[in-house]
């Protein structure tokens, strides 16, 4: 039992012992202890005149002691003994009553203190009741977002499943890294022992190494096409828009050029931001027309064809001026050999991990397409490769890391159906589908910096995102 009902017990224990004793005590203090009462408290035939008579004694709900007396006649003298006696009745009685005032708020005063207790326990019971119920919620909300996690890591068990057959020639790579850095400790320790263009030579062979060793873990085969992502809905339904992907990482420019003939105009903005909401920074005024939707913009210069011609121009944005330009020898142009549709979309520029290459078809390859790999400064034709595919049954094409990818069609149900090696001369048949959201494609192009497709769908600007599957390789293996 608590202290407080400890109290609240000894309190009534105390009311009930004093009670009963008044009752047996009275009479013996005014000489009635001969009195006799009945069961029902009644008092028997005594004459006022006798003296004090208590009537009856009992408690009140509150626990308090009420005592009955029949006081007798005023006619005794104020000396007699029994006056006496009945003064020093009343100062007990007094003082008693006193202490149980005092006891009884006491007890009232405890009573409080159990009531504000009892709410207390009440609250405690109530939180503990409260933190189990959301020990419960948030063990279930826990469970849900760990099951969510695995529900996202499920996919990626097959891309894992077929890296593990190059698991040799990552470690391989991981080896040389870690040599790589102990070469780099070793030159740090050693600062003192070289003079600066020694150290500086150095430092410059292992930059090379390292970026070979980079090299071999960019370049992959294409595995899978994702999105698209939206970022703009205007021009017509023919066009182009593009960044430059050897760009700093500080420089996110955007060039679009709307329509694929009649039209000069190119447009450049400061970021993507700016693309979406329209903040032009700068617009450049072509000295020739533009041919088709398959430009690009390549370490800071636009590439583009000329209007009703296989002259291929490159354009500085920086000067503003033509800085080369140079026919596409046989290059069928206006319409001869375009995507499967037109719009002067006969020959395509376009840029990769490696460099600038030109997509086209000849009348010599009977209308297959050709790949040819440009000097970016001269645009003459470094090395060219005659494929089987038939140009005009390309929806669109792009490079990746040297490999041509052709669409089957511009239209609902496209997809990625032919590849083609420029390291090995060999094709093979793909499948690889990816979602035309609007229905009609007039321009899709890689950008090696970024890991996307950039593609104008029926006047909207859309990115897909690609999926690589890399195979690195040590200098024992090329």
């Amino acid at each position: 039992m608590s202290p407080p009902l400890l109290k609240l017990g000894a309190v009534l224990s105390t009311m009930a012992m004093i009670s009963n004793w008044m009752s047996q005590t009275l009479p013996s203090l005014v000489g009635l202890n001969t009195t006799r009462l009945s069961t029902s408290n009644t008092l028997t035939q005594i004459s006022p005149k006798e003296g004090w008579q208590v009537y009856s004694s009992a408690q009140d709900p509150d626990g308090r002691c009420i005592c009955t007396v029949v006081a007798p006649e005023q006619n005794l003298c104020s000396r007699d003994a029994k006056s006496r006696q009945l003064r020093q009745l009343l100062e007990k009685v007094q003082n008693m009553s006193q202490s149980i005032e005092v006891l009884n708020l006491r007890t009232q005063r405890d009573f409080q203190y159990v009531l504000k207790m009892e709410t207390q326990m009440k609250g405690l019971k109530a939180k503990f009741r409260q933190i189990e119920d959301d020990r419960k919620t948030l063990m279930t909300k826990h469970f849900q977002e760990l099951k969510e996690k695995m529900d996202e890591l499920l996919p990626l068990i097959p891309v894992l499943e077929q890296y593990k057959t190059d698991a040799k020639l990552i470690t391989q790579f991981k080896e040389e890294i870690r040599n790589l850095f102990a070469v780099l400790t070793g030159i740090q320790e050693e600062i003192g022992a070289y003079d600066y263009e020694e150290l500086h030579q150095r430092v410059l062979s292992l930059e090379t190494r390292l970026r070979d060793c980079m090299k071999k873990l960019t370049c992959g085969k294409l595995l899978k096409i994702t999105g698209p992502i939206t970022i703009k809905t205007s021009g017509t339904r023919f066009g182009a828009w593009m960044t430059d992907p050897l760009a700093s990482e500080k420089n996110n420019r955007v060039w679009y050029m709307d329509s694929y003939t009649n039209n000069k105009i190119v447009r450049e903005y400061k970021s993507i931001a700016d693309f979406v909401s329209g903040a032009e920074s700068r617009t450049y005024n072509l000295p020739f027309k533009w041919a088709g939707t398959n430009h690009v913009v390549y370490n800071g210069s636009l590439y583009f064809n000329k209007y009703q011609s296989n002259i291929i121009i490159k354009y500085s944005f920086d000067t503003g001026r033509v800085l080369a330009q140079r026919s596409l020898e046989y290059a069928g142009f206006q319409n001869v050999y375009p995507y499967t549709w037109g719009g002067f979309s006969d020959i395509d520029l376009m840029a990769d991990e490696i460099g600038l290459w030109a997509v086209y078809a000849t009348n010599q390859n009977a209308g297959n397409i050709v790949v040819s790999q440009l000097n970016q400064d001269t645009l003459e034709v470094m090395k060219s490769w005659s494929t089987g595919y038939p140009k005009r049954s390309a929806g669109e094409s792009f490079m990746i890391c040297g490999t041509l990818y052709v669409t089957n069609s511009h239209l609902t149900g496209a997809k990625v159906y032919y590849s083609y090696s420029t390291k090995t001369s060999t094709y093979e048949y793909t499948d690889i589908p990816f979602h035309n959201q609007y229905f009609h494609i007039s321009m899709l192009d890689y950008n090696a910096r970024d890991r996307a497709l950039y593609a104008w769908n029926n006047g909207h600007q859309v990115l897909f995102n690609v999926t690589l599957f890399h195979i690195i390789k040590t200098e024992d293996d090329t």
